[in-house]
């Protein structure tokens, strides 16, 4: 069952939301709430393909009987920054704990800040994880990649923290920290630790940024060391992306500041065929967002019905793990891959002529 809370339904929404929030105090500071065996995901379908590759996920969740349940909020990067949907969008994942999101339009150079940003700032969602591998089935440029970059989401270049101190002169503060150093340093090894991974590189340009930088990779060489089965390595992030597109079966693990996973997020994404297969999840303490793994709102073919859907359901599957729905995000999987390398449906980015639509059916048949 999926519930749509659009801005017209806004008052029968408060009515509904403040009745739930009166009768489960206790259980809002537990976790991802479920209700008579149905979770409810706060969905932001998010600009460009956003609202087509969400009905995939809905329409693919619906025929796999998944329970649950979505508060959907058409938030868009195109409205203003104090938009009251924003801060009820945020009111659902503070409530909900878990979160399933398209990709958000940030203007560029004029306008709010990113509302992509805003979020994981907001709720304290500190790690993205972007898993790069390469799709029985998919040409692409390696053979055997399967890397997964951990980006840490909260500082860097992303603090937002710049001014005109002079007319014609800028300056832009990157702010690093050795709490949260330390803390995605901890979530990077733990990661490589639970999910039987053997190596974990640390991403920096410390020899430029001696403090800023070398802060974070000292900081990430005295956590490896309480780790002593995983073995790390660091590398300098203009060296990482030519080692990246030559020989991309080196990496395993890769923890990096903010703005250097933005870039080897997408050329992952190009190593493996394109920003449609990449799924992606972001993780605090208490709330996780799951959202594409290489960041593109995709606004040139908005509405065309030819978006990949892929990157949004595989995120999902994610999300279903989160939620401990393995059967369910198994079946999933299965089918999307199934859909990839046996059927050979592929969407427009990948090769091929299939429509979006064909694809979710595609999926839905595979089940």
């Amino acid at each position: 069952m999926f519930k749509s809370l659009a801005r017209q339904s806004t008052i029968k929404q408060v009515a509904r939301l403040s009745a739930r929030s009166m009768s489960t105090v206790v259980e809002d500071t537990a976790g991802p709430k479920c209700y008579g065996g149905t979770y409810t995901v706060t969905l932001i379908p998010g600009d460009g393909i956003g609202q087509e590759t969400a009905t995939s996920v809905k329409s693919v969740f619906s025929a796999a009987k998944v329970p649950v349940e979505f508060e959907q909020y058409d938030l868009s990067g195109f409205t203003p920054e104090n938009d009251s949907l924003m801060q009820e969008a945020l009111t659902s994942l503070r409530r909900n704990k878990v979160g399933l999101k398209g990709i958000l339009y940030t203007p560029i150079r004029q306008g709010h800040s990113s509302f992509n940003v805003a979020m994981r700032k907001e709720l304290d969602i500190y790690a993205s994880v972007a898993h790069c591998r390469n799709i029985e089935g998919i040409d692409a440029r390696h053979k055997d990649v399967d890397f997964v970059i951990i980006r840490e989401n909260t500082e860097g270049e992303y603090s937002g923290l710049e001014h005109q101190s002079f007319p014609g002169v800028v300056e832009s503060l990157k702010i690093i920290t050795r709490p949260k150093t330390e803390r995605i340093a901890r979530y990077a090894f733990d990661y490589a630790l639970r999910n039987n991974r053997k190596k974990v590189t640390i991403v920096h340009k410390a020899n430029i940024m001696k403090l800023a930088d070398g802060l974070f990779l000292n900081t990430c060489r005295a956590i490896a060391k309480e780790y002593p089965s995983i073995q790390y390595n660091d590398m300098i992030v203009d060296n990482t992306a030519m080692q990246l597109v030559s020989k991309p079966q080196q990496f395993d693990v890769m923890v990096m500041p903010n703005l250097y996973g933005s870039i080897v997020s997408n050329i992952g994404a190009g190593l493996i065929g394109g920003p449609g297969i990449v799924p992606g999840a972001n993780y605090g303490r208490e709330f996780a967002i799951f959202e594409p793994g290489s960041r593109h709102v995709a606004k040139d073919i908005q509405g065309r019905n030819t978006a990949n859907p892929s990157s949004l359901i595989l995120s999902s599957v994610m999300m279903l793990r989160h939620l401990q729905l393995n059967s369910h995000a198994d079946q999933i999987e299965r089918a999307v891959s199934k859909t990839l390398s046996v059927d050979g449906i592929r969407t427009p980015d990948l090769g091929g002529n299939h429509s979006t639509t064909d694809f979710t059916k595609a999926v839905i048949r595979n089940l």
